[in-house]
C-alpha cells in the first residue's frame, strides 16, 4: 500500500514543469570569457579592505587546512613498516 502511494507520488512529481533556465541569464553571459583563476600569492596580495575580518579568518583557516592536506599527500603512500612487510612477501 505504501509502495503504491510512493509510486503514484513519484509519477506525479515526474510530470512537474520546471522553469526554463535558458533565458534566466543576462545579456552577454554566453559570450563572456571565463574568469581567470588566481594563485594563492595573488589572493594574499588583495588588500584587506575588500574582505571582512570574518571572511579573512575563514579563508585563512581553509587555506591552512588545504596546505596541511597537501603536505600529508606528498608523503609516502605506504608507511615504512608496511613496506618492509610487503618486501618480505606473503608467507
Amino acid at each position: 500500500m505504501k509502495l503504491t502511494r510512493f509510486a503514484i507520488c513519484a509519477a506525479l512529481a515526474g510530470c512537474t514543469q520546471f522553469p526554463e533556465l535558458a533565458d534566466s541569464e543576462g545579456p552577454g553571459v554566453a559570450d563572456a570569457a571565463y574568469p581567470r583563476l588566481l594563485s594563492v600569492s595573488e589572493l594574499r596580495a588583495i588588500p584587506d579592505s575588500t574582505t571582512s575580518p570574518e571572511i579573512q579568518v575563514s579563508l585563512l583557516g581553509r587555506l591552512q587546512a588545504l596546505e596541511a592536506r597537501v603536505a600529508r599527500l606528498r608523503g609516502p603512500v605506504i608507511d615504512r613498516a608496511t613496506r618492509t612487510r610487503m618486501d618480505r612477501g606473503v608467507r
